[in-house]
C-alpha cells in the first residue's frame, strides 16, 4: 500500500477546477471528494469538468457550483478537422478567463493533464503514477497504488494531499422530486422491486441474459420483489429476453436511475456504472465479477455484494475472451443466496435502526 499523502500548505483557493471527464462508475468513485472539499473550502466556487454522457451525475449537485463541458469526441477529430481545434482554443481561453487557483486532475491522462496546464492555474496536483507522461503537467504529484488502492481510496489520497482530514466516504448524488415523481408514473408506490441490470459496454463483463431472465420468478416467489429492468437505449434488445414485470431499459437518464435506485429494495447487476451508483447508494446488492478485480473498480466498502469465481485466468481486464468462463461458470444459486444475505442484512440494519431511534 501506498504511503499517506504529505499535506502541502498553500493559501485557501477562491476558484477549484476538478477534471474528471468519464466514466459513469469513474465519476461515481470521485464523488466523496466533494464534501471533504466543500468542508475544507466552504467558501471556494467548485467546477467539474465532464462530458455530455456523464453530466447527470454532477449538473444540480448541490456540492458543484459549476459544470463545462469536455467535448472529447469532437476534439479529437480535430487533427483532420481544423475547425474543430479553433473550438478548442475558444474552450482554452474560456478556462483561463474563470482564473482558478487549483486543477485537481483526478482523470491522470495526458489530455486531462494538458488541460490542467492549460488553464493557466499555478497549482495542478494529479497522480505522480498517472499515464501518458501526464505528471510532467502538473506542480504536485500524490503517489497512489493502482494495483492494491480501490479507485475511491486513490481519489480521496489527492484530497488528503491537499488538507481534507479523514471521515466517513460520502457518495452525494444529484437527485430530486422530480425524478422521484417521474419513476413513480413508471412504477406504483409502494410495490417492492429489484432492479436488474443485464448490460455492459464490455462484453466480457456480462453475465449470460439467460441467468437474469432466470431470476425473475424466484425473486417473486422467494422475496416477494417484483422485478425492473434499467439499462441504456443500447440494451433494448435485452428487454426481450427477460420477462420482467417493468421495463425501463432507455426510459430513463442517470438522475432518475438514481431515483430509481434509491426505491429498489434490491439491485442485481454487472459491473456498470449505475452498479456503483447502488453501491454509493447502500441499497442491498448483487454484482457478478469476471475480468476485473474487485478490489481495484469494484462496488466501494461492498466487496461481500460481489460473486466471482477463482479462476487462474481472473481478472485479466481483456475486452474479449474465446470462452468468458468467469462469467458463464457462474451459476442462479449462488446469486439468489447471496441476495437473501443482501436483504437480510438491510432488514436487520433497518431494525436496528428502529431500535436506536
Amino acid at each position: 500500500m501506498s504511503a499517506t499523502p504529505t499535506v502541502i500548505a498553500h493559501a485557501p483557493p477562491r476558484r477549484v477546477l476538478i477534471i474528471k471527464p468519464s466514466a459513469i462508475g469513474d465519476v461515481v468513485h470521485a464523488l466523496p471528494v466533494l464534501p471533504r472539499l466543500k468542508k475544507l473550502w466552504p467558501q471556494a466556487t467548485l467546477t467539474w469538468m465532464i462530458t455530455p454522457a456523464c453530466a447527470g451525475l454532477v449538473e444540480r449537485h448541490p456540492l458543484i457550483d459549476e459544470v463545462i463541458f469536455f467535448q472529447r469526441k469532437r476534439w479529437g477529430r480535430s487533427w483532420y478537422r481544423p475547425w474543430e481545434l479553433l473550438d478548442l482554443a475558444d474552450f482554452v481561453r474560456d478556462l483561463r478567463r474563470r482564473e482558478f487557483d487549483l486543477v485537481i486532475d483526478l482523470q491522470g491522462l495526458l489530455r486531462s493533464a494538458w488541460i490542467a496546464r492549460a488553464s493557466g492555474a499555478r497549482r495542478r496536483i494529479g497522480f505522480s503514477n498517472a499515464r501518458e507522461f501526464a505528471p510532467l503537467f502538473y506542480s504536485e504529484r500524490v503517489d497512489c497504488s493502482w494495483k492494491y488502492d480501490h479507485a475511491v481510496q486513490r481519489y480521496l489520497k489527492i484530497a488528503a494531499a491537499l488538507g481534507c482530514g479523514d471521515g466517513p466516504v460520502e457518495f452525494h448524488f444529484a437527485v430530486d422530486e422530480q425524478e422521484r415523481a417521474y419513476i413513480r408514473r413508471l412504477i406504483p408506490p409502494g410495490t417492492r422491486y429489484a432492479v436488474l441490470m443485464p448490460g455492459t459496454i464490455w462484453e466480457t463483463k456480462r453475465w449470460p441474459v439467460d441467468r437474469f431472465a432466470a431470476l425473475v420468478n424466484p425473486l417473486k416467489e422467494r422475496f416477494g420483489l417484483e422485478t425492473v429492468l434499467t439499462g441504456s437505449a443500447a440494451d433494448a434488445g435485452l428487454s426481450k429476453l427477460i420477462p420482467a414485470k417493468f421495463d425501463l431499459i432507455g426510459k430513463t437518464n442517470l438522475r432518475q436511475i438514481v431515483a430509481l435506485l434509491e426505491g429498489a429494495s434490491l439491485v442485481i447487476g454487472n459491473d456498470t456504472g449505475p452498479m456503483h451508483m447502488a453501491a454509493g447508494l447502500g441499497v442491498p446488492l448483487v454484482s457478478p465479477y469476471g475480468p476485473t478485480d474487485p478490489v481495484r473498480t469494484g462496488p466501494f466498502g461492498r466487496l461481500d455484494s460481489v460473486i466471482r469465481l477463482d479462476l487462474p485466468c481472473s481478472p485479466c481486464y481483456s475486452r474479449t475472451c474465446s470462452h468468458t468462463s468467469c462469467m458463464k461458470w457462474i451459476e442462479i444459486e449462488p446469486v439468489l443466496k447471496a441476495a437473501e444475505q443482501q436483504l437480510s442484512k438491510s432488514l436487520q440494519g433497518e431494525r436496528l435502526a428502529a431500535v436506536r431511534y
